[in-house]
């Protein structure tokens, strides 16, 4: 039996709005998104017409269109609640004290702190389509203790008390999100069930047993990483061929879009100005010039575009913008449930080279995802490279294979987006005092709660805070370019090719693949 995939509910494709800035408002009608949407009325390819309806202006139907496109982005945006219409553009030039550049989670997270630490500062933020438009919207919703660097590489960079201080920063970081959503009222699902990394082989318990060690040989102990039995993994997770594994408290599953639109409420409550649709061309010290040509002055201008930097003059080679991929499965029933365990919503995955993520919905279905969708020549951005079918295929039967019981439930969502990696694949946060220019990312898709202490630093640095999270070892870290293409396009896609390899290597031979090891000096390790 196989996870069966409707035709008609792919949530990402050709009818996505993008760019928003352009004319291009085509084909955005009746698109049925999964389970439970209603039926398509007319053809799906019809293009969208704002002037038809009568008792309707053009531009309300222009925004419900814009509204409907939007949802068809993921899953998450399809079961946000609220209107995803976009709000008004920025229409003329404006003075600010600080001006954000993209209102995913680190433009939100910088605005909000900044709006209350200082009520009094006006703070503009500028998005190209809308609040959550991007990864912050797509991701699979673990906000956890990740950061993109080990601490073997933290130390290295600065020194053993500073990689220390970082993972217990991120470690604080779950928990202030999880502070924020209650305080303000959102409802994100948060679910704090820790993560559960699945050790399936005798090399996947090997590198089980030396995450492990490190944790240990800085200092972290067994209620920040302990290794599971094989009964005890699966009993958290009742997958397949389980030889053990590891688990960290450290993290909470999360609906992302509803975080990142209530967050958008949140900072406008504050006083802060966010205009949607909103895409600025040029970000230079002091000013950002937006597509319609209104310039926007402020003392500190922020960049937080993540993988959608490289279209900014100037940032081509700042971080390669990578696709993760992700399907969402119809609800399944409490029996299979039964089955298959995640109780209290532990996020999954395993310890395979090629990396996949996962977690059980608030409404009961699997969200999940894994990379392997092609690095694009020139870091180019298209919608089209968000749908990878033999990629959404290869999810569905890991999924399947991981939980034969699964058998033939539907896969009602499709989807994907580009995440940001820098070249030396460790974030950063910085504030060039002297030009006023800030900037956060490189999260390589372990953002969601890194964000949130990229937004607090960045708080800190702008207001000139003495704080420890300024002296934290990313703190205006520079990672170095990504090489010109076509090497970037050559070594991005070797990389990939090589974790496939491996992984089947490993499996193939029962012993650790050097192939995998070799390319692990070139990333976070």
């Amino acid at each position: 039996m196989r996870i069966s995939f409707p035709k008609i509910i792919s949530a990402i494709g050709d009818l996505q709005i993008f760019p928003r800035h352009t004319t291009q408002m085509r084909y955005i009608g009746n698109v049925p998104r999964g389970a439970g949407a209603a039926a398509a009325k007319g053809s799906a390819m019809a293009p969208a017409c704002p002037i038809c309806g009568a008792g309707r202006n053009a531009a309300t139907m222009g925004a419900m269109a814009a509204a409907d496109g939007y949802r068809s982005l993921s899953f998450w945006h399809d079961t946000v609640p609220g209107t995803l219409a976009p709000g008004e553009p920025l229409d003329g030039d404006a003075e600010a004290d600080v001006v954000i550049v993209g209102a995913g989670f680190t433009g939100l997270w910088t605005a909000y702190y900044l709006a209350k630490a200082d009520p009094g500062l006006r703070v503009v933020v500028c998005e190209r389509e809308i609040a959550g438009f991007g990864a912050s919207g797509r991701n699979g919703g673990w906000c956890s203790a990740l950061f993109p660097a080990s601490l073997t590489k933290l130390a290295r960079m600065a020194s053993r008390d500073a990689a220390v201080a970082m993972q217990r920063a991120m470690h604080g970081s779950v928990d202030e999100v999880g502070r924020v959503a209650e305080a303000e009222g959102i409802d994100c699902h948060f679910a704090k069930g820790g993560t559960v990394m699945l050790a399936r082989s005798a090399q996947q318990l090997l590198r089980a047993q030396e995450e492990i060690e490190e944790a240990r040989a800085f200092g972290f102990g067994e209620e920040h990483l302990r290794m599971l039995s094989a009964a005890e993994a699966t009993s958290l997770v009742g997958a397949t061929a389980v030889a053990g594994g590891t688990f960290t408290p450290h993290c909470a599953a999360i609906h992302p879009a509803r975080l990142a639109r209530g967050l958008l409420s949140a900072v406008r409550r504050a006083g802060v100005s966010v205009y949607e649709r909103t895409p600025v061309r040029e970000l230079l010290p002091g000013r950002v010039v937006t597509a319609s040509g209104s310039v926007v002055t402020a003392r500190f201008v922020v960049r937080a575009t993540e993988g959608y930097t490289p279209s900014l003059p100037g940032y081509r080679r700042a971080v390669a913008p990578v696709y993760s991929l992700m399907i969402a499965t119809a609800p399944l029933p409490d029996s299979v449930w039964s089955s298959i365990g995640l109780t209290s919503r532990p996020t999954f995955g395993d310890l395979r080279h090629m990396i996949i993520y996962g977690q059980r919905t608030a409404d009961g279905r699997f969200a999940f995802g894994g990379r392997g969708a092609p690095y694009h020549l020139g870091s180019s951005v298209r919608p089209r490279f968000e749908r990878d079918q033999a990629v959404f295929s290869s999810l569905a039967d890991t999924l399947r294979e991981l939980f034969p019981v699964l058998g033939d439930v539907p896969v009602t969502h499709t989807w994907g987006g580009p995440l940001g990696i820098p070249r030396d694949w460790c974030a950063s946060v910085g504030l060039d005092r002297s030009s006023g220019v800030g900037w956060a990312g490189g999260y390589v898709g372990d953002g969601v709660s890194t964000t949130n202490l990229a937004g607090r630093t960045l708080c800190d640095l702008i207001l000139g805070a003495d704080s420890d999270l300024v002296r934290l070892p990313w703190v205006g870290h520079q990672s170095p370019s990504w090489e010109p293409e076509p090497w970037r396009w050559l070594g991005m896609n070797a990389g990939l090719r090589v974790m496939g390899i491996a992984d089947r290597s490993e499996e193939r031979t029962g012993r650790p693949s050097r192939a995998a090891a070799f390319m692990g000096r070139f990333l976070g390790g």
